[in-house]
């Protein structure tokens, strides 16, 4: 937006820029001081309206001054002195607005302070949170209040660069007072390039990464008191549950998981046809037990193409045609032995 426009209440707003007419017009007239509208145009190598333009833009917002007794005389104004004035109304809003902001933030301080009063004194074992703006404000509110203790389940084989870097700030800033964290992830994400730097710098600075091929779903759990589940609407809500034996419980769970886990480490270092020969054993017991591929995909952190991809290579290599014919070829060359290094276990996997 230039400045070439009629007179208005305000004669700078925010949105206002200065066009290159307008600072090529300005200079001229601060070095000549006298104003030549053919002379002006004819080595500024523009038209006669576009310089009046220029200059009436110059005089509205305070740059130009005209001479009391001459208008061809125009003097160039210090633009310091023209920002003040000219944004003064605009500093001016911004002062009254900063000053009802803070009032507003104070006013609902006093109202914190008796919600949290409340709260310890009935404190109430469930609570939701239906925005995910605000689902986030709540973390970071449990976070900067950790004490001891953040463990966390997140399921899936990828997560958001900007998600990860706002994470790091906030674990940074935990593990810096000795708050010890732990997280599960899905076996998937030891392929993403993201996910692996961003748990090689956090832990780096304290923190433990495992991972499995299973996990039982999404949570944070701060301090063993103060436990995160996402809605079941899938609206990206989240469900707060303080009572302490439903918290328990979920700790317990976590514990149960964080044991059978393998330390996070890339699928270059693991080697992938290791990495990839679990993954169809444990695709092969989900078969066997009838989950749906749905449930598989989202049991194991994967797409459910990439899901039904393996599973279609499983079965090709069994030779069955069916999941029934499948199964029974499990069950009878044996392929779910518990011994990891049995080679009848092995089972040729897909990409």
């Amino acid at each position: 937006m230039t400045l070439r426009q009629e007179a208005k209440s305000q004669p700078f707003g925010v949105g206002d820029r200065l066009g290159a007419e307008e600072v090529a017009v300005y200079r001229w007239l601060a070095l000549r001081r006298q104003f030549d509208l053919s002379r002006m145009a004819a080595e500024l190598a523009l038209d006669e309206a576009t310089v009046t333009r220029a200059v009436d833009a110059l005089l509205q917002v305070g740059l130009l001054q005209r001479h009391a007794e001459d208008d061809q005389v125009m003097r160039a104004v210090d633009p310091h002195l023209a920002a003040a004035v000219a944004t003064a109304p605009l500093e001016r809003a911004i002062r009254e607005q900063q000053i009802s902001l803070r009032a507003f933030r104070d006013q609902f301080a006093q109202l914190s302070s008796h919600y949290e009063e409340a709260q310890r004194a009935t404190p109430a074992p469930l609570d939701t949170i239906p925005a995910l703006t605000e689902v986030r404000v709540a973390l970071d509110r449990a976070a900067e209040l950790c004490r001891e203790e953040m463990i966390t389940v997140q399921p899936g084989g990828t997560r958001a660069p900007e998600v990860l870097k706002d994470a790091l700030a906030r674990d940074g800033e935990m593990l810096a007072r000795g708050v010890r964290i732990r997280t599960l992830y899905h076996h998937t994400a030891r392929f993403n390039s993201p996910s692996q730097a961003y748990v090689a710098m956090a832990t780096a600075l304290g923190a433990e990464y495992r991972t499995a091929h299973q996990l039982f779903g999404r949570m944070i759990v701060f301090d063993r008191e103060l436990a995160f589940l996402p809605d079941h609407k899938g609206t990206w809500g989240a469900v707060v549950i303080r009572e302490p034996s439903v918290v328990h419980f979920l700790c317990e769970l976590f514990e149960h998981a964080w044991t059978e886990a393998q330390p996070f480490s890339d699928a270059a270092t693991d080697g992938l046809e290791a990495v990839a020969k679990d993954l169809d054993r444990t695709i092969l017991r989900l078969l066997a037990t009838g989950r749906k591929d749905e449930t598989i995909a989202r049991r194991l952190g994967m797409s459910l193409r990439t899901t039904r991809k393996h599973i279609a290579d499983i079965m090709q290599t069994l030779g069955a045609e069916s999941r029934f014919q499948a199964g029974f070829a499990v069950a009878t060359r044996g392929l779910l032995g518990d011994d990891p290094d049995d080679e009848s276990a092995d089972v040729p996997h897909g990409e």
